[in-house]
């Protein structure tokens, strides 16, 4: 995304690239289609490069910038578990540790081992949440003004307006109501579970994501959603990093950039704090005032999201973003590993 980018508004306000959208009080979402469906500029239909969000040309600063997010950023949530669980969460002394024996040998101490069971336990949970994302949603039936259910979309540069299925909330309950039962009655694994394998879902969550990416960028090019809100710049880097496809879809039910912005990441992040406490509890006997206090606060900005999730169909991420390794990735990996230092820290290292 980018700072000079304008969020196009039903006033016919114009974007980032001067592109101007035309008010019609008929339509719902404040904008027209010329008679073809297709926005115009300057008079002459203008698909296929007509978006917001991304560049129409990539320079050097901006080829450095996306090679430091491929590469360079997926290095950090590592550095930081093994900062936290080997160096006492100390940035410094983890430095100093890996480059000083800086080799074949010690790269591999150091990385978390892997299982075919974290695998499947990591598949499972990304299946749950694909799952819940399609199932209709009854929260906005007996929540007196909850938002949820079927909503409209902005206006994409095409003109297309796509429905939304708005259950996050519903689906947050239904996974913490049933972390709770397993807590409390059932016991069919350790509620400390994330703990215990926070590497090891480290590592399945990179590969989630970047397959996310590359399977996004192979669609993209061969069979995308919407070929006319595609965006190639002429970098396989940039366009790999930003994406291509504006609103990646399978079918009419499901849209990539919805679910992955507000599930695997999202609800897993509550999940994580969560389990961290119970580890924290059955560690040292009882939870800290600390631990206890980031559960709620961070619980109530997640609540707040989902409470809003139809509004968040108008924002940035949704309205602006195209969909490539810059959110897979990261809404598999940074969001819930990176969102959740503190608890790390707190649970690695104990009430104090």
């Amino acid at each position: 995304m980018h700072s000079s980018d304008t969020i196009v508004n039903g006033n016919g306000k114009v974007n980032g690239h001067g592109l101007r959208w035309r008010q019609n009080d008929s339509h719902s979402n404040g904008f027209t289609k010329e008679s073809n469906g297709v926005p115009r500029r300057n008079g002459k239909s203008h698909v296929g490069n007509t978006q917001w969000g991304r560049a129409w040309s990539v320079d050097f600063r901006t080829l450095l910038g996306c090679m430091f997010v491929l590469f360079g950023c997926p290095l950090f949530p590592m550095f930081f578990h093994i900062s936290c669980t080997r160096h006492d969460c100390s940035l410094l002394q983890t430095f100093t540790a890996v480059f000083d024996n800086l080799n074949v040998t010690t790269f591999l101490s150091v990385i978390p081992q892997i299982s075919v069971q974290t695998g499947i336990i990591y598949a499972s949970w990304v299946a749950w949440q694909v799952i819940l994302s399609l199932l209709p949603d009854v929260l906005h039936y007996v929540i007196p003004g909850y938002k949820g259910g079927w909503q409209k979309g902005a206006v994409t540069p095409a003109g297309n307006v796509y429905d939304y299925n708005i259950n996050g909330l519903q689906a947050w309950l239904l996974t913490h109501l049933l972390w709770f039962l397993n807590a409390f009655k059932w016991r069919i694994f350790s509620p400390s579970i994330v703990f215990h394998n926070m590497g090891a879902f480290m590592i399945f969550a990179n590969i989630f994501g970047y397959s996310l990416a590359v399977f996004s960028f192979v669609k993209g090019h061969l069979f995308p959603s919407c070929a006319d809100d595609c965006k190639f710049s002429g970098s396989f880097i940039y366009d790999f990093t930003m994406g291509i496809e504006f609103n990646p879809r399978i079918g009419k039910f499901f849209d990539f950039k919805l679910f992955c912005n507000g599930r695997p990441g999202i609800v897993c992040w509550t999940i994580i704090n969560l389990s961290f406490a119970w580890y924290q509890k059955e560690t040292y006997g009882f939870v800290s005032d600390s631990m206890i206090l980031l559960n709620m606060l961070q619980a109530l900005y997640v609540l707040d999201f989902f409470w809003n999730e139809a509004w968040y169909l108008k924002t940035i991420d949704i309205c602006h973003d195209h969909f490539g390794f810059y959110l897979a990735w990261g809404d598999f990996v940074w969001l819930p590993f990176m969102y959740t230092l503190q608890v790390t820290y707190f649970a690695s290292y104990g009430p104090k």
